[in-house]
């Protein structure tokens, strides 16, 4: 995103941007609503499962994996695709508004103090599973599903990481480059 927005400006940043949520919560809330509805009459003879996940949760979590895996690996782009920071941060408020003003908090406080969208990202993204825990939202089956998401953005954000540890990783502008690409 942040590499649309150097090169295409606010306009088609915002469109990217909505298109991006879309597809994002469409599927979390819809993959909610099912376990929420559709699973308990399976687990209801189980009864001790209960207190390791909450249905709703579980549902929308996965979903939101299987979201994040169809936008850093899509098929028509030849598994080419994006970070998963988007997903994540729309993943992060459908679950829980407050996980998400704790992510989102981190994300633009880094962001706005070092300039580096990377480094906000991956911290806002580590705050999610954290946050889950702190304030005891979910269970552990929900919790290693949002790992994986967090694992997820870190592995897309190798480059970046390098980047940052040589000094060499482009700090955000609030100005359109010139020049495409650069």
């Amino acid at each position: 995103m942040t590499n649309f927005y150097r090169v295409f400006g606010k306009g088609g940043f915002l469109l990217v941007l909505f298109i991006d949520v879309i597809k994002t919560i469409t599927p979390v809330m819809l993959g909610g609503w099912l376990f929420a509805h559709y699973t308990d009459m399976v687990l209801t003879e189980v009864g001790p499962l209960y207190r390791y996940f909450d249905l709703a949760y579980f549902g929308q979590v996965l979903a939101g994996f299987f979201v994040m895996l169809g936008h850093c690996f899509p098929l028509f782009y030849k598994f080419k695709g994006g970070k998963g920071v988007m997903a994540i941060g729309a993943i992060v408020i459908i679950v829980d508004w407050r996980l998400a003003l704790i992510s989102w908090g981190v994300f633009l406080l880094v962001t706005i103090l070092t300039r580096y969208v990377s480094l906000g990202a991956i911290l806002g993204s580590i705050a999610f599973p954290l946050s889950m825990i702190l304030l005891d939202i979910g269970g552990l089956a929900e919790l290693n599903i949002v790992i994986l998401c967090v694992l997820l953005v870190i592995l897309r954000h190798i480059p970046n990481i390098k980047r940052l540890i040589k000094g060499e990783e482009s700090k955000l502008t609030l100005r359109r480059s010139k020049e495409p690409g650069g």
